[in-house]
């Protein structure tokens, strides 16, 4: 079994969906420990009821981003991650945290990139008057939001809707993908090479993984 490492920053709405993935054997890994920097996550309440080890980091306690990481990349090794999956962590990396788990390190983000890097990709959909919106699933390299896409879902922006409804379509297709994505990484089928993403022995296309209609 394949050992996952997830970090969060909030709710870990995601975090519970890789954790029911992995009870139903979706996953055919074991989630070994779940990193906050932020103390009051509720994703800490949601590994604790599941059984799986949760620990908070806490910037203050750091000079920099650098000394944080170091400390972080010393804790998450412990585990012997074979991938550590970004589920709403929102510190930035630092270049040597990439670079040390370079080709297993996941995240997922609220927008079809390359579109929307960043935050408030909601807002920006709104204000743009955009029709369509979706989510990512994508290696992580030093560009933030810019590493090779995995895998995307897209949803409708209605006439009327407000944040808080798109937010809730996306977050049901990102409950979905981002389980999927994890497992093809710990069987084996997917892989960061080049720079580019691969699944199956095949690069994917731009903007990742597409079923063939």
């Amino acid at each position: 079994m394949k050992n996952i490492v997830v970090l969060i920053s909030g709710n870990g709405s995601n975090l519970q969906a890789v954790i029911d993935a992995c009870n139903q054997q979706k996953i055919n890994g074991t989630l070994r420990a779940v990193f906050s920097n932020r103390a009051d996550a509720f994703g800490l309440e949601r590994a604790r009821d599941a059984g799986i080890p949760a620990h908070t980091l806490s910037a203050s306690q750091f000079a920099s981003r650098e000394a944080f990481d170091r400390q972080l990349v010393q804790e998450i090794d412990a585990y012997a991650p074979d991938v550590v999956v970004l589920a709403g962590y929102m510190r930035i990396l630092s270049p040597a945290f990439v670079a040390h788990y370079q080709g297993r390190l996941l995240n997922i983000h609220p927008s079809l990139l390359p579109k929307y890097p960043g935050l408030h990709t909601h807002r920006q959909v709104l204000e743009n008057g955009d029709d369509e919106h979706g989510t990512s699933v994508h290696f992580v390299t030093d560009e933030l939001d810019g590493g090779p896409v995995i895998l995307q879902a897209k949803v409708p922006v209605f006439d009327g809707d407000d944040e808080a409804e798109i937010a809730a379509r996306v977050q049901a297709q990102e409950h979905a993908i981002y389980p999927l994505v994890i497992s093809w990484f710990v069987d084996g089928r997917l892989q960061m090479k080049n720079g580019q993403a691969w699944l199956d022995g095949d690069r994917l296309p731009a903007q990742g993984y597409a079923a063939e209609e």
